[in-house]
This record gives structure tokens, C-alpha cells and sequence, in this order.
């Protein structure tokens, strides 16, 4: 009797360690279905227009608004596709970056892929035949969690 309460509390022992250590492994990520890393990006839509006023750039996707401060991250693909909904053709331009679009006739577009590498505010323009300033495009640095310091490091 003695040797069977021994043996079954061992058992349960070795049941226990056995199931943490398996729990432990799968959830280290060592057993996926998928690759889990793969390249991020920040995906936004953009619309030129033309009203009596003059040209504006309109958020569709991923950003709202008029002549919108667009936002993307270092580190990330930062894909921005323009289309024109105006009726004459207008050419984004990002100075600092020195990025622009081809000249979009109406109901045209393109994306742009930008890899950002440092952080900085950059303005955009329509480039037609003189540079006209819709708005901003912004880069930040996103600090991931093993970067934080003193207090914040142990609240993660």
C-alpha cells in the first residue's frame, strides 16, 4: 500500500514536470505552423483632388483627412500608394527623401516603398510646375520593450 501511494505520487511528480516542460517549449516558439517573422510595413492610401480652392491630398486608407501628417516607423517598409482624383495630373514629391511619383494623369496611380532608416519630418508636395506644400510625413522610432530602462524594463 505504502509503494503504491509512492509510486503514484512520482508519477504525478513526472506528469507535472513533463507537462511544464512542454508547455515551456511550445510557448518559447519553437513549434509554429508559420514563420512569425517576416518584414513589417505600414500601408497608407492617399488621393490627390482638385477643387476651387486648389489641390488637396485626401487620407483614404490608413490615414483620415485632408492634407493629412502621415506617419510611418524606422526599421519598417512604408508602402504609399497615391492615386489622382483630380482632373488634371499632379506628381507627389517628398522633399528630404527625395522620393516622388510619375506624373499621374487622372484615374492613375502608384506606390511608393520607402525604407525609412532614421527618424525626421519631411514635407510633401504636389510637383507640377512649381512645388506646392500639402502637408508632413513623419518618421519615428518605435523603442521595442527590451529597450526600455529602470522602472518600465520591469513592468513588461
Amino acid at each position: 500500500m505504502q509503494k503504491d501511494k509512492r509510486f503514484i505520487i512520482i508519477i504525478l511528480i513526472v506528469g507535472v514536470v513533463a507537462l511544464a516542460g512542454i508547455v515551456g517549449f511550445i510557448g518559447s516558439g519553437n513549434i509554429r505552423h508559420v514563420q512569425i517573422f517576416w518584414q513589417e510595413t505600414v500601408k497608407q492610401t492617399v488621393a490627390f483632388q482638385d477643387t476651387e480652392e486648389g489641390v488637396k491630398m485626401v487620407g483614404i486608407k490608413g490615414i483620415q483627412g485632408e492634407n493629412p501628417d502621415l506617419i510611418s516607423r524606422t526599421s519598417f517598409a512604408y508602402l504609399l500608394t497615391v492615386i489622382n482624383q483630380g482632373d488634371k495630373h499632379h506628381r507627389l514629391y517628398i522633399e528630404g527623401l527625395e522620393i516622388q511619383t510619375d506624373l499621374l494623369a487622372p484615374g492613375e496611380n502608384q506606390t511608393l516603398t520607402i525604407y525609412p532608416v532614421e527618424e525626421g519630418t519631411y514635407n510633401y508636395y504636389d510637383k507640377r510646375q512649381y512645388l506646392e506644400k500639402l502637408g508632413q510625413i513623419k518618421i519615428l522610432t518605435v523603442v521595442p520593450s527590451d529597450g526600455f530602462q529602470g522602472i518600465w524594463k520591469d513592468l513588461i
